[in-house]
């Protein structure tokens, strides 16, 4: 019998071949000969195989079934080593809100519809993995819904990141997106403190609203000085409302967060708070490695940086193509970081431009090494 690859099931040729669930954001290492037979099983003459464990594997996992769909399929060739598998697109600065913690300079800044283009074409040919669609507040962009009809001709992981206040069931309706990340910074009282009156209502709407919709939703959570006693209350919450995944992180005191003292809380007060939050995360692949191996960001202006904390050291401009100034990226060794623990594999080195705001650019992270210490 013939197998076809579901419209979700993407192969990639990373560091080594895999298949890549764009659904669910599940990453699979192939071998040579179970590569071999998924490719086969990307063409309209279908691939044959005996193994059936794995031909039971497979469309347990939603990645292959017998019946042949037509979706356009990107060229497999080798990625650049290390991969760019994650790619932060800010694709505005402008924004609906004047959050306390906000490090994004608040400027008209916007990419243009054929730079977009542009990017997320290299982007698929680099064999990318997960697009992050950032701002500003990204629904905010004068063509977004243009950008949103183009999402949809690319075999990579689309993800929204939102404040959620545009979100309503139309739009909802329309996105090409596979998730969406909405930031709630505590409960009613915390969250409006830092993001203005009447945001957590709407968030919370949104994010009901979104649930409803079928996408995958994610939160997003700052630790800061005003929701510290939030946190238990926070997790019941989203665990009742079904979220897919709960990222918990303390903001780098840069941009307003400098401006705004009574927000910003201490290494040993932040770190209590590290342990919340659940599931999602990167792709293992980064031994030996710090934060940031297979990432890059693209600034609303058409600079590159290795992520948008860095918008102010450019690896380059998006013009000179994205291989371009990922190669100018380079990896940082754990082995050269001023790090001794026993956790340095697990905590990676910490935030790096976390790191570089305490004075050394190869000292620790002290919010991580704070965690770490507490979990001795």
């Amino acid at each position: 019998m013939k197998y076809f690859l579901t419209p979700n099931a993407v192969l990639k040729h990373l560091e080594k071949p895999y298949l890549y669930n764009i659904k669910n954001d599940e990453l699979y290492e192939l071998n040579k000969t179970s590569f071999q037979f998924l490719i086969d099983c990307s063409t309209k003459n279908g691939g044959y195989s005996n193994d059936n464990k794995f031909i039971e594997y497979c469309i347990k996992e939603g990645i292959l079934n017998k019946k042949y769909t037509a979706v356009k399929r990107p060229i497999i060739k080798k990625s650049p080593i290390p991969s760019l598998r994650y790619l932060e697109l800010q694709i505005t600065n402008r924004c609906n809100l004047r959050c306390r913690h906000c490090f994004i300079k608040h400027q008209n800044d916007e990419l243009g519809l054929e730079q977009i283009k542009k990017v997320l074409t290299e982007f698929e040919k680099m064999q990318g993995l997960r697009v992050m669609i950032t701002g500003g507040e990204p629904l905010m962009h004068s063509k977004f819904k243009e950008i949103n009809e183009m999402l949809a001709d690319f075999s990579f992981r689309r993800v929204l990141f939102t404040n959620g206040l545009l979100i309503n069931k139309k739009l909802l309706n329309k996105l090409n997106i596979h998730e969406i990340q909405i930031s709630i910074d505590g409960l009613e009282k915390a969250h409006d403190s830092i993001r203005g009156r009447g945001t957590f209502k709407k968030a919370i709407r949104s994010l009901k609203q979104a649930i409803d919709s079928g996408i995958d939703i994610s939160v997003a959570t700052m630790i800061h000085r005003k929701n510290l006693n939030d946190f238990d209350k926070m997790q019941k919450l989203f665990t009742r409302m079904g979220i897919k995944e709960w990222t918990v992180d303390i903001p780098c005191i840069t941009g307003r967060l400098k401006e705004n003292p009574d927000f910003q809380i201490t290494p040993v007060e932040g770190s209590k708070f590290l342990s919340y939050g659940y599931s999602g995360g990167i792709h293992s692949s980064s031994k030996g490695y710090a934060c940031g191996l297979h990432l890059m960001a693209v600034n609303a202006n058409g600079y590159a940086s290795k992520c948008s904390f860095y918008s102010d050291s450019p690896v380059g401009h998006i013009n000179e193509g994205l291989q371009a100034c990922w190669s100018r990226i380079k990896p940082i060794k754990l082995s050269t970081l001023k790090c001794d623990c026993d956790f340095i594999e697990i905590c990676r080195g910490g935030c790096r431009f976390r790191a570089e705001l305490s004075g050394e650019k190869s000292g620790k992270d002290p919010y991580k090494c704070a965690y770490f210490k507490k979990s001795i």
